[in-house]
């Protein structure tokens, strides 16, 4: 994992939890983006993604998974500073249900496009899949296209070795299990902004808005982005996307009584 300090004066640190097949360099943006606004950031890549793990295919225990975030949490509250979490799809499903089963020292979450029910399935098998052997691999077969709008992103993506959907059964299935399990968990009580994209053609957004509504938090917001596909921060309205992201945690930050 690592960690970018903030240009200038810190007010807190971002913990961001990138989404399934992916890996951290995809925020790069995201990243420069909250630098520069005086946060630091803690990223790095889940089990089975990024440089170390390229061409492998998915069949990660999800336990280790929890583990990872559990540990970024752990950097990030070196600083003594309040700290936020930034998931993303599979990312903030983790995120979630570490906040389920753990009290953590944070100040807010940002979820985006979390992953509590699919609407693209593996497209060879899934209709069998609770019939298949776990080590069987299925594709996912989640393109550039079916995640974001912007093209300036698809043919950097479409040559992105690091970035894979290639998965067993047993894995799915596992994930089946989490995604379930967390729509009907209960979350402790932190501020939370979940963002979803209208057309999000991989996740339903409709059951992340009733899972946030059913949580009984006392500070919540809910932001569906007209148009935008399930990667909010790759959109070619990013920007946006980012400074109500910053705005939340300022909020945040001010109610903690802290000078923005």
């Amino acid at each position: 994992m690592w960690k970018w300090e903030a240009e200038g004066q810190p007010k807190a640190v971002v913990v961001i939890v990138h989404g399934a097949y992916e890996h951290h360099s995809r925020y790069a943006w995201l990243i420069q983006e909250l630098r520069s606004s005086g946060f630091h950031v803690v990223a790095g890549d889940l089990p089975g993604h990024g440089a170390r793990a390229a061409g492998q295919i998915h069949n990660e225990a999800f336990d280790d998974y929890v583990t990872y975030v559990e540990k970024l949490f752990e950097v990030g509250i070196h600083d003594n500073l309040p700290l936020f979490i930034i998931g993303h799809g599979l990312g903030a499903t983790l995120a979630m249900h570490l906040l389920q089963i753990k009290k953590m020292e944070c100040a807010g979450m940002i979820l985006s496009s979390p992953w509590l029910a699919l609407t693209h399935l593996p497209p060879k098998f899934s209709a069998m899949l609770t019939k298949l052997s776990s080590s069987m691999q299925l594709n996912h077969a989640i393109s550039v296209e079916l995640l974001t709008r912007n093209e300036e992103l698809y043919e950097e993506m479409q040559q992105d070795e690091l970035y894979n959907p290639i998965v067993t059964a047993g894995w799915y299935k596992e994930l089946q299990t989490l995604m379930k399990a967390v729509y009907e968990g209960k979350i402790h009580n932190v501020p939370i902004l979940l963002h979803s994209g209208e057309q999000d053609r991989i996740s339903d957004p409709t059951y992340a808005k009733k899972w946030l509504m059913n949580q009984g938090l006392s500070e919540f917001q809910y932001k569906e982005w007209h148009r935008l596909y399930h990667d909010v921060y790759q959109e070619p309205e990013r920007e946006e996307v980012s400074l109500y992201t910053q705005s939340f945690m300022n909020n945040v930050l001010r109610s903690l009584g802290y000078v923005v």
